[in-house]
């Protein structure tokens, strides 16, 4: 017997996320990050375990096919690339396009272009940055800040290439370096570069000490694509950026 049905026209709100191959953290984050009735499909794209410049612009060779593989069902409001380093070696209008030529969305964003938007919002010109990885994989982000107007004013890295090490290193040696960081007055906010470091548990932490506003690529991404399709999160434990009305 064949049953007979409707569709429903009513859906949620729905997003794309391309979670790199070898990262452990963003989905996790992002569910604590975006509103409950915000959903959010996932594509992975295949990333090398050691990071270095070229890894990360190879990437540029799989984006379209992994966002192929999103539901073309879906009515993507917008689709997050989640890859900061990546983003800042690719560039984030090739991304864009890229993802672009594999799913039909009006708005790409990913962690550059969210953090830059995220400093706008908070009044932030000069920024503290630390990274997992080594230092060379950072030169270009600090170009593209600085084309924007932001000035990192001091860098510090843990120096790992791997991955799988990146996502265990400790809250406790991000918590020391942060604090240590922030505390320099030319400092005026903390960016915790990398969506695969283990970030949300010691931010509010962090702000409380140094008293000035703490980013992670995870929480600049949800924020800013929540902005992006009109919602507005409120979760203050996950920093100033996410206060019902966030500043200085």
């Amino acid at each position: 017997m064949t049953l007979d049905y409707e569709l429903t026209s009513s859906r949620p709100k729905q997003i794309g996320l391309i979670v790199l191959q070898a990262d452990e953290t963003l989905e996790g984050d992002l569910r604590l990050l975006l509103p409950n009735d915000l959903e959010f499909l996932v594509s992975r794209v295949p990333s090398a375990t050691s990071v270095s410049r070229e890894s990360l612009q190879a990437m540029a060779n799989e984006l379209t096919q992994a966002a192929s593989l999103l539901p073309v069902g879906a009515n993507l409001s917008a689709v997050g690339y989640g890859c900061t380093s990546g983003t800042a070696q690719i560039g984030a209008a090739n991304i864009a396009s890229l993802i672009q030529a594999g799913i039909q969305t009006p708005t790409v964003t990913e962690p550059v272009s969210a953090l830059i938007a995220a400093c706008a919002h908070l009044g932030v010109t000069r920024i503290g940055l630390i990274s997992p990885y080594v230092a060379s994989v950072s030169d270009q982000l600090r170009v593209v800040l600085a084309d924007a107007g932001i000035r990192v004013t001091h860098f510090a890295s843990f120096d790992e290439p791997f991955e799988e090490r990146v996502v265990r290193i400790s809250p406790d040696s991000i918590t020391a370096a942060a604090i240590a960081m922030g505390d320099a007055e030319d400092c005026e906010a903390v960016f915790l570069s990398c969506t695969n470091l283990r970030t949300l548990d010691v931010i509010a932490q962090i702000t409380t000490q140094i008293e000035k506003p703490v980013l992670s690529s995870n929480q600049v991404l949800a924020w800013h694509l929540c902005r992006l399709l009109d919602v507005v999160p409120q979760q203050p434990q996950f920093g100033r950026l996410f206060y019902p009305a966030a500043g200085r």
